[in-house]
Formats: C-alpha cells, sequence, structure tokens
C-alpha cells in the first residue's frame, strides 16, 4: 500500500530520540509522505526544519487553538512573514493546525474565533488548505467556513462528527481526516459514519505521538502505525485496504498539490 499520513507532530520531544528510525520504518511500510503541523510560534522553525531535512516531510504552519493562552497578535504577524517568505515553497503545503475547541473550558470563545478567523484569511491569501482542528464545535466551524469560502478547502482533523456535518464539510469541499480513533470497538456512532463516508472524501493521518489506535493502547502513535489503521478503516467502510490507501493518497495529493 501506499499512504499519506496527513497529520502528525513528529517535531514533537516524543521522536527526538527515534525520528529517523520512525520515518524510515514508515516508508517501509508504504507510508510516502507525512505532513508535520505548528501549533505554536515557538515550534514553527522546528517543523520547518524537518521538512527540509527530509523529502518525506511537509510543513504546515499554524497556531493551535489548545495553546491560546500562549499565542499573542505578533505571532499572527510572525505566521504571515513564514508565508510570505516561503510562498511558491512545495514543502509548505498548508495553513495549520487551526481551528476552534469548545471542549476545554479555559478557552475563550471569541478569542478562538478571532485567531481562527486570522488564519483562515491567511489561507485565503496564499491559496492553501487548511488543517482544522475541530472538538465540539462543529456548528460554529461549519458557519464560520461557509462565510470565508476557501478555495482550496482543506481537512477536518480527527473527525469524529455526525454523518449530516460530514456532508456539510463536504459540500464546502473538505475532506475528512481519520485515523486511530475509529479504530477502537467502543467509538460506536464514529464507526456508523466512517462505514457510511464516500470514500473520495477520506484522507488518513495518525495525529502522532498523539490518539494511538486500538492496537497499540497507551503507546505513542506514529506514522508507523497508518497501515494498520488503514486496515481497520477499510474494513469499516467495506473496501479492500489496497483501495482505500489508493483512494486516500489520491484525494491528499490533489489537495495538496503534489
Amino acid at each position: 500500500m501506499r499512504l499519506i499520513d496527513t497529520h502528525s507532530h513528529l517535531d514533537f520531544p516524543e521522536f527526538d530520540a527515534d525520528r529517523e528510525h520512525v520515518l524510515g520504518n514508515a516508508a517501509a511500510s508504504g507510508v510516502e509522505r507525512v505532513v508535520v503541523l505548528g501549533v505554536t510560534a515557538d515550534n514553527l522553525q522546528r517543523v520547518w526544519q524537518l521538512a527540509c531535512s527530509d523529502s518525506r516531510v511537509y510543513a504546515a504552519l499554524g497556531l493551535h487553538p489548545v495553546f491560546l493562552a500562549q499565542h499573542r497578535f505578533e505571532h499572527l504577524l510572525e505566521l504571515r512573514n513564514w508565508f510570505e517568505r516561503l510562498r511558491g515553497d512545495p514543502r509548505l503545503c498548508a495553513v495549520g493546525e487551526i481551528g476552534l475547541d469548545y471542549y476545554l473550558p479555559e478557552l475563550d470563545p471569541a478569542e478562538q474565533q478571532a485567531l481562527f478567523e486570522a488564519q483562515l484569511q491567511i489561507a485565503c491569501d496564499f491559496d492553501l488548505p487548511a488543517l482544522l482542528h475541530v472538538r465540539r464545535s462543529h456548528a460554529q466551524v461549519i458557519a464560520t467556513l461557509k462565510r470565508y469560502r476557501l478555495q482550496r478547502a482543506g481537512i477536518i482533523h480527527a473527525f469524529a462528527g455526525s454523518f449530516e456535518e460530514a456532508r456539510e464539510y463536504i459540500k464546502l469541499g473538505f475532506k475528512l481526516g481519520l485515523g486511530g480513533a475509529a479504530t477502537w470497538p467502543q467509538a460506536l456512532r464514529l464507526r456508523k459514519t466512517v462505514a457510511r463516508l464516500p470514500l473520495e472524501s477520506v484522507v488518513l493521518e495518525t495525529d502522532a505521538p498523539d490518539m494511538a489506535p486500538a492496537m497499540y493502547p497507551g503507546l505513542r502513535n506514529s506514522p508507523e502505525h497508518l497501515p494498520q489503521i488503514a486496515q481497520v478503516l477499510a474494513e469499516l467502510m467495506g473496501v479492500a485496504p489496497e483501495q482505500l490507501a489508493a483512494a486516500s493518497s489520491r484525494t491528499a495529493c490533489e489537495l495538496f498539490g503534489w
């Protein structure tokens, strides 16, 4: 199988001891490309250096809503400067990880919304897809996306919404990122939704080191696990793993312009 991990955090310290080994093992199992996403102003340089040091890695840069307390107005200016400097560089493939998180009560919704919209504007201005974190905020994210209408849309990372919400995203041109969450048998609603999704609406991801699949409970997630995740997702969708791998990789390549 040829696979693309559309969402990971390989720059995180959890991979400092064996990052090259992980990438090598992933490539040997068919994971040809890995997208690594920024989350704060402090890790943008690290993400970019990783993309520059390995041809299998691509960078997305953004300010994650969960780290809202760390973000400052000048970080948005810094982020825009990154996109200005790297305009047209194929190693920079998206704006992300951005979005809204209504799960954590300490995250002010109005501040999150302002940060989200400023970064959606960057995606619009630089004609790049957006990679979105959406937790208990689907209605607000969908309403916001209807106002912005991104030309190249993007991905709803770790999609766990309803089938009706999936349809709304698909209508807006977005793809749905699926990973380890649906491999857990207790994720009944998500598994039922995954079974109904059109094959062309799906891309694969790990969110490594987080969101480990059921076969690796409590362990560090890794791009190395993507083939096994794909096996489970393919079974849920009623297709061969090779079919899901081919379709999701084709969708990812079209989205990122590869």
